[in-house]
């Protein structure tokens, strides 16, 4: 079940970096150019696959669950702002919410191949400091094209009123 619900997520992420540069027509020979961008690449921090280190963080609940109210509500309007923080740092390449089975309840995909920064920057989440929330560390390797993902979102995302 574990291993579903990540497989299940990690398929998301690369359906949505699929999605971050758009596909060249089809080639009518192989010797058609390649859509290779060296300066994206660079950029986003890809190696020679186009892949890159991150570290995938799994939110489970924790064992202080807050009731609901204003503490409650303050503490989540935190962890939003700390993603924000932590997205616009450049460390954060994708976060969301997982469907709460076994008790897993998102996940941060972290641009760092250490897992000790990467429980550096978690422990700055008010959920996990808290007590909300766990984190659970896994080295993850994956398209670069996940560092795309927030300007994206960014022109998905109409303006708040």
């Amino acid at each position: 079940m574990i291993h579903k619900a990540i497989a299940t997520a990690c398929l998301a992420l690369f359906s949505l970096a699929a999605q971050a540069q758009p596909t060249a027509p089809a080639a009518s020979s192989a010797a058609a150019a390649s859509p290779y961008d060296a300066a994206l690449a660079k950029t986003l921090g890809a190696d020679e696959r186009g892949m890159r280190p991150y570290v995938l963080v799994i939110l489970k609940s924790g064992p202080n669950k807050l009731p609901a109210g204003p503490e409650r509500d303050a503490m989540f309007k935190g962890h939003f702002a700390n993603m924000s923080r932590l997205a616009a740092e450049g460390k954060l390449a994708v976060a969301g919410p997982l469907d709460g089975v076994d008790g897993w309840r998102g996940l941060f995909v972290f641009a760092v191949a250490d897992l000790e920064e990467a429980r550096t920057l978690a422990a700055t989440d008010p959920v996990l400091i808290q007590g909300e929330m766990v984190a659970e560390f896994h080295k993850f390797y994956g398209s670069a094209a996940l560092m795309a993902v927030r300007e994206i979102h960014d022109k998905l995302q109409p303006p708040k009123r």
